[in-house]
């Protein structure tokens, strides 16, 4: 191939230019595309990533909510429990007042079970049978049945912890 004046190989100067210009211009849109399809999916995972964070801290809201309805409702019952007429004649007041306190106990212990993990319903339902026979049955020793409540309570509040903790 001889070099003339003008040409290269055979091929205009200017065809040269338009290549490499061309080539370069192909070039920079082929990067220009990898850098924004990279950042883009950079940008959904990290999206994502906001919403299962969100999603997580809703959940865990939610549980909370439902285990602080929980526990209130059964300090309730045990107050009951603690208060149950010895004699008849103040049975009637006694249960108007404790009925709808046991209603709530057994809906935020339903509540419990859609939350939570299995092993922590499982723990709300032993309390709140226990909790349910001290209310109904009662013992002839107060101190009976609060003691009765004591380990189903703790062990409860244990796994809803633990379970609050990994969530």
């Amino acid at each position: 191939m001889e070099h003339r004046s003008g040409t290269m190989t055979g091929m205009p100067a200017e065809t040269w230019t338009a290549l490499t210009s061309l080539g370069g211009v192909a070039l920079g849109g082929g990067l220009s595309w990898l850098v924004q399809s990279t950042t883009q999916r950079t940008n959904v995972r990290n999206e994502q990533r906001k919403l299962e964070l969100a999603r997580a801290e809703t959940r865990r809201t939610e549980r909370l909510a439902a285990l602080e309805r929980f526990v209130a409702a059964a300090s309730e019952a045990e107050r009951q429990a603690l208060s149950r007429p010895r004699d008849q004649s103040a049975w009637d007041a006694w249960e108007a007042v404790t009925q709808p306190i046991m209603d709530r106990v057994w809906v935020a212990e339903r509540m419990i079970r859609v939350l939570f993990p299995v092993p922590v319903h499982d723990a709300a339902r032993a309390y709140f049978l226990v909790l349910n026979q001290g209310v109904w049955e009662g013992a002839e020793d107060y101190g009976a049945v609060r003691d009765s409540l004591e380990e189903p309570r703790v062990a409860f509040l244990d796994l809803a912890g633990d379970a609050l903790e990994k969530s």
